[in-house]
């Protein structure tokens, strides 16, 4: 058997394959007993966040925070650890929105900043403390338990317009406050992916700020691109990324073991309902931006691996994983020299990535591997020494073209 994660399900296997994505499957249909003509009540007037207040961000520069600290990473051939400390003096900014992890217990979350908030953040945001500043919002996100309850029979009725609303003012308040005219870079992934394809959509593409964009990196998401182009479909003015030295434009990918690619079911990598910018097969694919290889090809991932846990603060002890995890008192394991492509097959387009078994990385039901999830919960985390080293790369060409 596969060595890997093991997800406790609490509902079918279909309500997991929404709690990262934070897909729009529909509610489940009213009891019989409810009349046609009963509208849902309409959502409580929302109140904005006011992002002055200190405490609504998970990640802000000059204080203690989870993105402040020093990182302790272990190679995976031995040797002594690595520190990767923030950089004050970095040039550019980061601006990260994370995925559906809160295990509030109402629909939206609350703005209290919780172990899984910390620990998401630090898995995949604070690697780039040593490119960019980094600036993470919290957000009244729709929680795991209100995707789960779609699939009871009194689902909840999250307001995603609410935590997109949070999104645009956590913006527009960095924007205000911070900003200063420098370089940034949006990071997202899942839910927040999604959150952050619409404020460019919205308030970003085509719009003057639009020039401070240094690149988005939007992971874990189906963003549309036409086929046989890289611009349209999400965005009409902001490409797919194909060099480090490009600016302005687009990295988005879903990650798939090469020997596991998607099946017919998988939410990520087809274009259907859930995807941004374009619904239509026909028409367009699901964008794959290789971070090893941007203009296309056979690259090497530079892997920054969660040692005991993986994203929803499952222990990884077990099997062969656990074995190595046993010996290795850092945060983070460095894994170089993983094959990954782009591929465009049996209508899907996806990151294969050659990962060994031992690494976790799968969603496991009953001692089964849900394939369709690929290789979700480590999306960001099997690229990002390459992320980051993009990152620095974009940087330096954005301050050439200012």
């Amino acid at each position: 058997m596969t060595p890997s994660v093991s997800i406790r399900l609490r509902a079918a296997s279909t309500v997991v394959l929404c709690t990262l994505a934070a897909c729009s499957t529909p509610p489940a249909a009213p009891p019989a007993t409810m009349p046609a003509t009963v509208a849902a009540p309409p959502p409580p007037a929302r109140a904005a966040t006011d992002y002055r207040v200190d405490s609504h961000w998970l990640c802000r520069p000059g204080r203690e925070d989870i993105c402040s600290q020093p990182l302790a990473v272990t190679a995976q051939a031995g040797g002594s650890a690595q520190i990767f400390r923030p950089d004050p003096a970095a040039p550019i900014d980061c601006f990260y929105i994370y995925p559906t992890i809160s295990y509030d217990t109402t629909a939206n979350s609350d703005l209290n900043a919780g172990p899984e908030e910390k620990r998401v953040a630090q898995h995949q945001f604070a690697p780039f403390g040593s490119a960019c500043r980094l600036f993470a919002p919290m957000y009244r996100q729709v929680t795991l338990a209100a995707l789960l309850s779609r699939f009871t029979g009194t689902p909840m009725q999250p307001d995603s317009g609410m935590a997109y609303a949070d999104v645009r003012d956590a913006w527009n308040d960095y924007l205000a406050r911070d900003n200063k005219g420098r370089g940034v870079v949006l990071i997202g992934h899942s839910q927040g992916a999604r959150m952050l394809a619409e404020l460019a959509a919205r308030e970003i593409d085509g719009k003057a700020v639009q020039r401070q964009i240094v690149s988005a990196l939007l992971l874990g998401t189906n963003i549309a691109v036409p086929k046989g182009r890289d611009v349209g479909g999400a965005f009409k003015s902001m490409p797919l990324c194909r060099s480090a030295t490009q600016t302005g434009c687009v990295i988005a990918y879903t990650s798939f073991r090469t020997d596991s690619p998607p099946p017919a079911d998988a939410l990520f990598g087809r274009i259907g309902a859930t995807s941004i910018g374009g619904t239509d097969p026909a028409a367009f694919r699901v964008a794959c931006t290789n971070p090893a290889a941007l203009a296309g090809g056979v690259g090497t991932m530079q892997a920054l691996l969660p040692v005991r846990e993986n994203l929803l603060g499952q222990p990884t002890t077990s099997g062969a994983w656990g074995s190595r995890a046993q010996a290795i008192s850092t945060t983070f394991l460095a894994w170089p020299q993983l094959a990954a492509e782009c591929v465009e097959a049996g209508g899907a387009s996806y990151l294969a990535v050659n990962l060994p078994a031992e690494v976790p990385g799968d969603v496991i039901r009953n001692g089964q591997v849900l394939r369709n999830w690929g290789l979700h919960l480590v999306d960001a985390n099997i690229a990002m020494g390459n992320l980051v080293q993009v990152v620095q790369q974009q940087a330096r060409a954005h301050a050439g073209s200012r």
